[in-house]
């Protein structure tokens, strides 16, 4: 449900309340014993922050690429396939992957992927993630190797036999191209494209994954990319009616369409994805239906009242019935700004101050 329609919703509320409220107020007041008129049930007008809460469908899943699809692996070494994973293996950084004429092809940590053979002496971005991978690996200490280093040094050499050691694979202390794959964290195996016994060609893709870090992926409207940014804090309901808190980490710059059915396309949609502060209480579920409710900043300085002071005015509009000196009732027109759907407040333009005291209905 989007924020919209949490406006409509309240606007709805607001109106069904109107006539009866409206009459309330152009009738007499009922006098006491004395002649008074009965006293009010207030409330103040307030001014600080208000948020909004947007409240959408998403699915739990696991972290990937930042758009939240999965990560490709694409094959460079040509031969067999003589291993392959499973769906659900996870594969941690310098571990085998899969193997090709019997020869590993290791998985490595890194956001350059591999595009050359890489032996001492060469430089670049991926000797770097190479010298990080060794020393984050244990194949080396920071003094002996410098793990943000461009450099394949004699240092590298030695710890990258150090790794093929470890596996069981020829100690060259070099690394040939198609022999290892670069991805930015651990595999989780989400599809294997690869067959066991098939040709390995160059330039194919053998499987695609995720990490192993669960996270929640939602379809926000265009509309409101602006209103909900990283670092919103967000609930989220798993199955089983347990919640969990997170925050949006990241959103997609490219609107989504979904697949047209009865020859209608449907509307486009902005990818948000949403972290979760403890990840382990989602393991376990893939592609469950979740409920998110996104707190947004909102506006920092608004002057606001209680969504139940609103009062419909005949022909549009809003108005609130202001208490003033001497007990004297005054509506006062308001134009309506953010509705802040977990305070029950709702930000308002108009004659009016904080410390004002405006009509509610009576508990």
């Amino acid at each position: 449900m989007r924020k919209t329609w949490l406006l409509a919703g309240a606007m709805v509320l607001v109106a069904a309340s109107a006539t009866a409220a409206l009459a309330a107020v152009s009738r007499p007041k009922a006098a006491t014993a004395a002649g008074q008129p009965a006293p009010a049930s207030t409330a103040k007008v307030e001014r600080g922050k208000l948020s909004a809460v947007v409240s959408v469908a998403g699915t739990l899943g696991y972290r990937a690429r930042s758009d939240g699809s999965p990560y490709s692996v694409i094959n460079q070494a040509a031969g067999i396939y003589t291993q392959l994973p499973e769906v659900g293996d996870k594969v941690d950084c310098g571990r085998i992957l899969y193997r090709v004429d019997d020869q590993a092809v290791l998985l490595l940590c890194g956001s350059t992927p591999a595009y050359r053979s890489l032996f001492e002496g060469a430089s670049g971005p991926d000797v770097t993630e190479l010298n990080a991978n060794l020393v984050s690996l244990g194949y080396a200490t920071g003094s002996q190797l410098d793990p943000s280093s461009d450099y394949y040094s004699a240092a590298t050499a030695v710890a990258l036999e150090k790794l093929q050691a470890k596996l069981g694979e020829a100690e060259t202390g070099a690394l040939q191209f198609g022999r290892a794959v670069f991805l930015p964290e651990p595999l989780r195996i989400v599809k294997v494209s690869g067959q066991f016994g098939g040709a390995a060609s160059p330039g194919a893709s053998v499987l695609s994954g995720t990490s192993d870090t669960p996270e929640v992926q939602v379809a926000l409207d265009p509309s409101q990319q602006g209103e909900v940014v990283p670092g919103d804090v967000a609930h989220i309901t798993l199955p089983g009616n347990m919640s969990v808190t997170g925050k949006v980490d990241r959103l997609g710059t490219v609107a989504q369409v979904p697949a047209a059915q009865n020859n209608s396309a449907g509307q486009a949609t902005i990818p948000a994805l949403i972290s979760l502060d403890n990840p382990d209480k989602a393991r376990g579920l893939d592609m469950a239906p979740v409920r998110v409710e996104i707190t947004t900043k909102g506006v920092e300085d608004a002057l606001s009242v209680p969504v139940t002071a609103l009062v419909g005015k005949t022909g549009g509009g809003f108005a609130v019935e202001v208490v003033r000196a001497g007990g004297r009732r005054e509506l006062v027109l308001v134009k309506l700004g953010l509705f802040d759907t977990a305070g029950g407040r709702v930000q308002v333009d108009g004659d009016l101050h904080e410390g004002d005291q405006v009509v509610v209905p009576s508990p």
